[in-house]
């Protein structure tokens, strides 16, 4: 059931929310912030009540990252699978959070560990939503050497959302790192070619060619402004929209 807030209606019905592991840690350097935790959920929360169906991918960056290891000479393979059950920790602490702020909520993932969470299958994924559950999609796509962002474009173009959120703890995509170059300018909108043929990092380019080939926008966002993601709901320009060129 569709909620107005106001005079306004939701521009999205079913939307992807992409959330990195950092973004759950916080300001600490390692483990999950569970205030944060909370405050995603709240935020989360109000959008569900407007009637909106929410999925969410949650990286696993806070507790670990298999390319990091890989570096210092880890199996490429096996650092990519302590990832994906770093982001099965994430994902727990998050359905947690949200089924105390009374939202039903389900934890699939991509790799089967049935005592802890369903296995993803997409038509149950879909009937959750229906059903007006938020599904946590964790464990990225269950194969090494994808990304969560590839997962969140793979995902999205499953469940057929409108929209990927990518939450984010800056207010958009800018020419420049906006911490190092006063000069840096904020996009408003960019088309997908225009992201791949410059190199700007918004999603990795497999991510980016999957919802550039089935037509998903992306919105690039900072989900440490308290409504931010119930403005994007709602269709204000909040962020960098990546989609189709105008």
């Amino acid at each position: 059931m569709e909620v107005q807030v106001g005079d306004r209606s939701p521009k999205y019905n079913r939307v992807l929310l992409k959330l990195s592991g950092e973004a759950l840690g916080g300001s600490r350097d390692y483990g999950l912030d569970l205030e944060v935790v909370e405050t995603i959920a709240a935020q989360v929360k109000r959008v569900h009540q407007m009637g909106v169906q929410v999925a969410l991918v949650v990286g696993g960056g806070n507790i670990f990252r298999g390319l990091a290891a890989t570096e210092r000479g880890f199996d490429r393979a096996t650092g990519d699978y302590m990832g994906m059950l770093a982001t099965v920790i994430n994902a727990l602490a998050l359905q947690d959070a949200l089924e105390r702020a009374g939202i039903p909520a389900r934890t699939m993932t991509a790799i089967q560990m049935p005592q802890v969470a369903e296995p993803y299958i997409r038509r149950r994924a879909v009937r959750h939503l229906e059903k007006g559950r938020v599904v946590i999609l964790a464990a990225g796509t269950g194969n090494p050497y994808f990304t969560t962002d590839t997962t969140a474009a793979l995902r999205a173009v499953e469940i057929e959302a409108d929209v990927i959120l990518k939450a984010t703890k800056v207010d958009g995509v800018y020419t420049a790192d906006p911490k190092r170059d006063p000069t840096a300018t904020k996009f408003e909108r960019l088309g997908y070619l225009e992201v791949l043929n410059r190199g700007i990092e918004v999603m990795d380019n497999t991510a980016l060619t999957l919802c550039m080939d089935n037509d998903v926008p992306i919105v690039v966002f900072n989900l440490l402004t308290p409504g931010n993601i119930e403005r994007v709901v709602l269709g204000e320009e909040v962020g960098t929209l990546v989609g189709s060129a105008s």
